[in-house]
């Protein structure tokens, strides 16, 4: 069984940072794509970044140039940094390997 767990999570200013870690359980992260996707209020999910095993990142438009996503293959851990935080940026935040979610963490950018 595997399963993620993210952290990293809380409370920021706009305009600072934040680095949200998956670290999963069970297996690891060679077999499959990590995503990152994020849920605010009243919004549907919306996909924020991915990473291959090869490495290759990707993402979605709003976060290129301030999100970057990389892995830990020591660690089992995938890594979302996240810079310049804006307020349309505050959401529950979730990881997903292998169709498998984490928790959600919950992000949030005040004025």
């Amino acid at each position: 069984q595997v399963q993620l767990v993210e952290s990293g999570g809380g409370l920021v200013e706009a305009g600072g940072s934040l680095r949200l870690s998956c670290t999963t359980s069970g297996s690891n992260f060679n077999n499959g794509a990590v995503h990152w996707y994020r849920q605010a209020a009243g919004k549907q999910r919306e996909f924020v970044a991915r990473i291959l095993p090869s490495g290759a990142p990707s993402y979605a438009d709003s976060m290129k140039g301030r999100f970057t996503i990389f892995g830990d293959s020591a660690k089992s851990t995938v890594y979302l940094q996240m810079n310049n935080l804006k307020s349309e940026d505050t959401a529950v935040y979730y990881c997903n390997h292998r169709n498998i979610w984490g928790q959600g963490i919950q992000v949030t950018v005040s004025s």
